[in-house]
Order: structure tokens, then sequence, then C-alpha cells
């Protein structure tokens, strides 16, 4: 009879349940707190690397102002996600994270190959197939490539003085 007046509920059987179903389970809030604190610590040793850095040439702040201008915020933002975890974090999984994976394999490639193909070629490399990663067509992401290796190159050499490799390796 509960069938037939829509309460379905009343007919099936017990429910199993997770230890995350429960109200007061704070389990999925470890992982935010284990990645905030990963982050500090990876924070505060690229502060305290960057302190110990010396060059002969550039800014008279040296060269260890602009890493620790990006530590600071970054061990800033990780005790956020210790003190503060996300209440439900939602893990993405299938293509998604082949994509993470992707875009973040990449750039520590790009990181690995800039003095062995040199910067212009590296980074025309590296946005293009990131324009690739992020869906966008072939064209699009071959002209945003060349427009940018030649904008950084031209920044970071001319503008700011900072001497990157022109050609690759095997090249020069």
């Amino acid at each position: 009879m509960a069938r037939r007046r829509g309460v379905r509920g009343l007919c099936e059987g017990p429910v199993r349940t997770d230890a995350q179903d429960f109200p007061g389970d704070r389990s999925h809030q470890v992982t935010d707190r284990i990645v905030g604190l990963f982050l500090l610590a990876i924070s505060i040793w690229y502060g305290v690397t960057a302190g110990d850095y010396e060059a002969s040439f550039g800014d008279p702040l040296g060269p260890a102002a602009f890493p620790i201008m990006l530590s600071v915020p970054a061990a800033i933002l990780s005790l956020t996600m210790i003190i503060r975890p996300d209440e439900e974090p939602a893990w993405v999984t299938g293509k998604p994270l082949l994509l993470q994976v992707g875009a973040v394999s990449l750039l520590l490639a790009y990181a690995g190959f800039l003095e062995v193909l040199g910067f212009p070629l590296a980074t025309f490399i590296a946005v293009a197939l990131l324009g690739r990663i992020l869906r966008s067509s072939w064209p699009k992401s071959i002209a945003s490539a060349a427009i940018m290796s030649a904008f950084l190159f031209l920044a970071f050499d001319k503008l700011l003085g900072l001497p990157l490799p022109l050609l690759p390796e095997f090249v020069s």
C-alpha cells in the first residue's frame, strides 16, 4: 500500500552509510590541512632559500626580493587552508584530473627545458600546449604562443635586464 501512495522509503530495507555521512564527521577536511602544511613548508623553504641568493648585477633590492614577495602570500594562504579548510571539498576525477596533471607536468618540463631549448622556443612550446590543454584550437594556441614568447622575451631581457637564453644549447 505504501508503494501505491508513493512512499517508497517505507518499503526499502536499511541503507548502509559510511562514516562521512554522519553530521559530525570532519575527516574530509584533513586533506586541506595536509596540503596547507605542505604548501606552508614549501613557501618557508622558498623564502629562506631566496634570502641566501646573491647576484652581482640587477636591482639594488637584489634577486631575493621577488621570491620573498611570492613566499609571504603563499605562506599566508596556506595558513588559511590550515585554519579554515573547505567544508565539502570536491575532488576532480577522470578527464579533468588528467588535464590538471598534464598542465603541472608541462610546467615542470618547461622549467627543465628552459635553458636547453632557450627561452623563446621553450615558452612557445609550453604556451601552445597549455592552450591545447585549455581546449583552444591549434591556430589560436600557436598565435598566442608566438605573441607571448616574443613579448615575454622582450619584457624580461630588454626591459627588466634579465639575461635569458635566446637560442637552444645545441645551436649556441
